[in-house]
């Protein structure tokens, strides 16, 4: 009878990527078995929401995937607008683009950084996280925060773009795609990155496709499918934009969808800052967003409306929605019950990491125990969106 060794991974380890505990049965170095157990970051978010009203419920999307919030909140919102049936202003959705691509670089970049210092590239990790921390001195300037900015609102967003923020983004991104290409170039000379990641769990599309992963961990095996494009929300229909694939599957398919993601992303946020209308972020709607300031204090109504927005809510037509948007880690999607109140009877988050989590017990045997480490980080998950 075979006799194998049992190896705890986790969940406080750097290789997991977060709480995540790994129970390997090794044969020597060769991964026999794996066992993924999960639950350690469990706050119980979508009960939580079920006692917040819609409005208030924003701040706990930027508490999922907290590397990329500003997606978070995009499919949230879309949810609820969707519910309510409403259209939002179109500069509210060019911001929103903007800034959701914005994050998708940024989220990408903890990304490379982590993964590549995992698998002995340590150098990259430095230039990934302060290309990173410039693009977030771009989120503090407009939203106030560098992480969890709940600046996306329902039918818009919080407020408009200040003085000079889009030209110095426009000037900003040439210097984004130059930093990308100059990794891209250092990563593609080591022959340790592709001796680590080439040929390195291969995801079959059927495989991908059985177990719902989407995303990067999706498009690596050759699936062309993105929410965006697939089914296009907000204005994404108004961009040119291609969707890159792998052709193995494997971990170096998975870095190359990302690397030309950010590529990409680049280009739609030059496409939005070219296009970008003038006009209102918010809807016209007082039952919905409180009036302006003004128009609240001139009279005892106004007050006593805004505070009753403020306080209670807003009640939303009885029904059920679902709604999608593309995430960094692929369709983060939001599945709300109403029951005609001002808070949601039941809400349950689609989360993309949870779903390519799964794949972790299928593509881990027979594999070395050294490959556990970049096959995880090729997977990109974020526990507080797995967890949630």
């Amino acid at each position: 009878m075979e006799e194998l060794i049992e190896l705890n991974i986790g969940p406080q380890h750097p290789a997991t990527h977060g709480v995540m505990r790994l129970k390997v049965y090794l044969d020597g170095e060769v991964i026999k078995k794996a066992e993924t157990t999960i639950g350690f970051l469990h706050r119980g978010s979508e009960k939580i929401m079920e006692n917040m009203q819609y409005q208030k419920i924003i701040i706990w999307t930027d508490r999922m995937d907290y590397v990329a919030s500003f997606l978070q909140n995009f499919g949230y919102v879309l949810a609820v607008e969707k519910l309510l049936g409403i259209k939002v202003p179109e500069r509210a959705e060019y911001i929103r683009v903007i800034l959701a691509e914005l994050q998708r670089i940024a989220s990408h970049l903890v990304w490379l950084g982590t993964h590549l210092l995992d698998i002995g590239l340590m150098t990259i990790f430095m230039y990934a996280f302060e290309l990173r921390e410039k693009i977030l001195d771009f989120f503090e300037e407009i939203s106030g925060q560098r992480m969890n900015p709940s600046f996306f609102r329902i039918g818009g967003v919080a407020a408009d773009v200040p003085y000079g923020w889009l030209e110095n983004l426009k000037n900003f991104l040439p210097f984004i795609l130059k930093s990308i290409n100059e990794m891209d170039e250092m990563i593609q000379k080591s022959k340790i990155f592709k001796a680590r990641t080439k040929d390195i769990g291969i995801i079959t599309p059927e495989i991908a496709i059985s177990y719902s992963a989407t995303g990067p961990v999706l498009r690596g095996s050759g699936i062309k499918y993105d929410v965006r494009k697939n089914f296009p929300y907000s204005v994404y229909s108004e961009f040119e934009f291609d969707i890159p694939v792998g052709d193995k599957g494997d971990v170096y398919s998975r870095y190359f969808v990302r690397m030309e993601e950010m590529r990409w992303s680049i280009k739609i946020i030059e496409q939005a800052i070219e296009k970008i209308p003038e006009g209102d972020i918010l809807i016209n709607n007082f039952k919905i967003i409180p009036p302006p300031k003004d128009e609240i204090y001139n009279s005892i109504e106004g007050m006593i409306h805004h505070f009753k927005i403020i306080t209670d809510g807003f009640p939303v037509p009885e029904g059920e929605v679902y709604a999608s948007c593309e995430s960094a880690k692929g369709e983060f999607g939001v599945y709300i019950v109403s029951d005609g109140t001002e808070k949601p009877y039941r809400i349950h988050i689609r989360s993309p990491s949870f779903a390519n989590l799964q794949l972790l017990e299928k593509i881990l045997p027979g594999h070395l125990i050294s490959d556990l480490v970049a096959i995880v980080g090729s997977l990109d998950p974020v526990f507080g969106e797995v967890d949630r």
